[in-house]
């Protein structure tokens, strides 16, 4: 269970002080819209850490005792603080209750960008297991209906399509794509499809492939026999994830793919 959802749970049967990042100055640990709710024995989610996020607790279990203050308070990170970021926060401090619970949903989950991940094998498990905790909202295709597990995150959706590639066409737009299905065959369909679709309206953020540098070669030659130009097969990342992971393990592979779609804005 993520923060946000134990947050709306919590809050059936308990009150709580939403505190928010409302701006800030210089260097601080967090960034604008960070977010803790804290409640009478919890505290969930975090603005930083440190004696900024023990004075905000102090002055949130305050506030559900009763007592009264600005809507925004103004924190110094210096020597006052024993924190030596040296910038300033603003901190907004909101009472909330059960009645809150379908705004705050949606409030907390935060933006998610689209991504389509092809395949159900081991590593597209592991990454499926990794991007629920992250702020992706994941479509996850396959060519058999049967691959998908009985459990997956929220913000995962699983979709059967036979041709696998006929699912790129509706594709969110600006939708980061990974290619990792159990056919070199289905790779390929997939692959060439999401470079028609970037020649008709370059609307994909990112494509990537799982393999090698040998998978790809062979892969660069073959789209090349279908009439894809050299400039246009630039835009498919093979061999994916962050450079200097060496493990194979698919869990390791998750974690580097994921690493490596994080370095991209989220729309």
């Amino acid at each position: 269970m993520r923060p946000f959802e134990e947050v709306t749970q919590r809050l059936a049967v308990q009150d709580a002080v939403l505190v928010r990042v409302d701006s800030t100055q210089g260097s601080v640990p967090r960034e604008a819209g960070a977010w803790m709710a804290v409640f009478a024995d919890a505290v969930l989610g975090t603005v930083g850490g440190g004696h900024l996020e023990l004075q905000a607790i102090a002055e949130a279990r305050r506030r559900l005792a009763g007592a009264t203050g600005d809507e925004v308070l103004r924190y110094p990170l210096g020597p006052s603080l024993g924190q030596c970021c040296g910038g300033v926060v603003h901190l907004r401090y909101r009472c909330v209750g059960a009645a809150d619970r379908t705004a705050l949903a949606g409030e907390l989950r935060g933006p998610q960008a689209p991504l389509a991940l092809f395949g159900g094998g081991h590593v597209g498990q592991a990454l499926v297991n990794l991007l629920g905790t992250l702020p992706f909202a994941v479509t996850w295709i396959d060519s058999r209906d049967e691959i998908f597990p009985p459990q997956v995150p929220d913000n995962v959706r699983c979709e059967h399509s036979d041709p696998v590639q006929a699912a790129v066409a509706g594709l969110a737009p600006h939708s980061q794509v990974l290619v990792m299905s159990f056919s070199h065959a289905e790779d390929l369909d997939v692959v060439a499809a999401c470079l028609r679709r970037l020649r008709a309206h370059g609307d994909l953020a990112y494509v990537g492939l799982i393999g090698s540098k040998t998978k790809w070669a062979t892969f660069r030659h073959r789209l090349e026999e279908r009439g894809f130009r050299k400039q246009e097969l630039a835009q498919v990342t093979c061999p994916i994830g962050i450079p200097g992971i060496a493990g194979k393990q698919p869990e390791v592979i998750a974690v580097a793919v994921a690493a490596q779609l994080l370095q991209a804005p989220l729309s």
